[in-house]
Formats: structure tokens, C-alpha cells, sequence
């Protein structure tokens, strides 16, 4: 006998698509398909804004991780007055200047004047949709990746939190000044500095490249040795 399909809940179907305001509601009854659309959805901001203030993959994990357990263990205290990512996001920076205060032994964000603000140590390779089936497109995707990355790891803590959050996530100044504790106009100034400093550390860093440019070495060169030889030969 053939067996009878069970219907799925509709929340179940789509659940992927719906919008925070109702995956909220679902994930405070403990709905596990919620809660996982909610992480997947917010993850990206939360690990670039917890590594920014780390500087370290492996420890940014654990700060989101312990960011989203907070979350969803007091999620009956979300009124929805922002919007949920906000929300996520101030908890996760909260959780990775705690942990930093609690290394450096000092206190207050502005005290620190976000010398613990975003990214640093290992290059993190920032998730990206795009696909690249040469292997050579994905080599320099990779490379100029990493060139990037060490240029906003190398910059000073207090201007990397602005720039990730403003170039990086694509932030207003008036939102990435509000998530830092700091006046828009501060955020402005950190903001144009950090822009200047990675022009000049890409600049920096490849200043030592330009002479391996155009490269016609090895066996090209010797190739081309061939190719003349052979072409005199011809006129004698």
C-alpha cells in the first residue's frame, strides 16, 4: 500500500524566506528550523563584527556561538524596538569587548577609545557567493582577498571597528557610530583615516611587487631565445 504523504507545517516549507519578525515568535517556543534560519541569516555580520574586535577565527567562533546562546536564552526581552540584527550585533560586541576588557584589565568602551574594535591576527577569508571554476581567477581572487585582509588587520584597532563595519557591512556612519558607543562625527574622522592607512599599506605592500610584473623568465625566455636562433638562421 502506498504510503500517505504527510503535510508539513507551512512555517517548515519556507521557512528560510520568512522575515525576522516572524522567525522571532517561532524561535522563543524553541522551534530548532527557527532558530538555525536566524543563525545562518545573521552569521556573516556577527562573525566579521566579533573577529574585528578578537582578531582571531577560532575565538570569534566562540564569541558568536556564546552571543546567540545569550540571545536566545533572553529572547523574551526582544520588543522588537530595533531590528533584530542590531540587536544581535550589540550583544555580540558586548561579548567580544568583555572578553577583551577582561584580558587587558580595563573598562568602558569609551575608556578603551575601541582600541579592541575589529579584526586582526589570522587573515579571515570573508564568505563570498561568487564562484570561480578557473583555478587561476580563484588564485588571484584569493591573493588580492588576502592583500585586503592584512591591510585591514595592520590597521590600528580603533579605526578597523569603523571600517568594517561601514565598508565591510555596509553601514550608514550614523548606524556603525551608534553599535560603537561613538558620535557620528568621530565616527567620520576614524573612518577617512582608516581609508588613508590602507591605501598606504596596500601601496606598501606593493611596492615590493611591481618588479616581479610581466614576468618573461624561464621557460618563455628561453622559448624566445629559440625563436630568434631559429629566425637568423633563416636570413643567413
Amino acid at each position: 500500500m502506498a504510503a500517505i504523504p504527510v503535510p508539513v507545517a507551512p512555517h517548515r516549507q519556507h521557512i528560510s524566506t520568512l522575515p525576522d519578525a516572524e522567525l522571532v515568535p517561532l524561535a522563543r517556543q524553541g522551534d530548532e528550523p527557527a532558530i538555525r534560519a536566524i543563525v545562518q541569516r545573521h552569521n556573516q555580520r556577527l562573525f566579521r563584527t566579533a573577529r574585528a574586535v578578537i582578531r582571531s577565527d577560532w575565538e570569534a567562533e566562540d564569541v558568536v556561538q556564546a552571543a546567540y546562546v545569550k540571545a536566545f536564552t533572553n529572547l523574551a526581552t526582544f520588543r522588537g524596538e530595533a531590528e533584530l540584527s542590531t540587536w544581535l550585533t550589540r550583544i555580540t560586541l558586548n561579548e567580544a569587548l568583555g572578553r577583551v576588557r577582561a584580558r587587558k584589565n580595563t573598562t568602558g568602551l569609551e575608556e578603551i577609545d575601541m582600541q579592541t574594535t575589529l579584526r586582526g591576527g589570522e587573515i579571515l577569508p570573508f564568505p563570498s557567493s561568487l564562484s570561480a571554476t578557473d583555478p587561476e581567477i580563484e588564485l588571484s581572487r584569493s591573493q588580492a582577498r588576502h592583500l585586503l585582509e592584512q591591510a585591514v588587520d595592520d590597521l590600528p584597532d580603533e579605526f578597523r571597528a569603523i571600517f568594517v563595519l561601514r565598508e565591510v557591512e555596509g553601514m550608514s556612519t550614523e548606524e556603525a557610530a551608534s553599535y560603537l558607543g561613538i558620535k557620528p562625527e568621530t565616527a567620520k574622522t576614524r573612518l577617512h583615516r582608516a581609508r588613508k592607512m590602507m591605501r598606504q599599506s596596500i601601496e606598501k605592500q606593493l611596492t615590493g611587487a611591481f618588479s616581479a610584473l610581466f614576468p618573461f623568465d624561464g621557460a618563455r625566455c628561453a622559448f624566445m631565445a629559440d625563436r630568434v636562433t631559429a629566425a637568423l638562421r633563416q636570413t643567413s
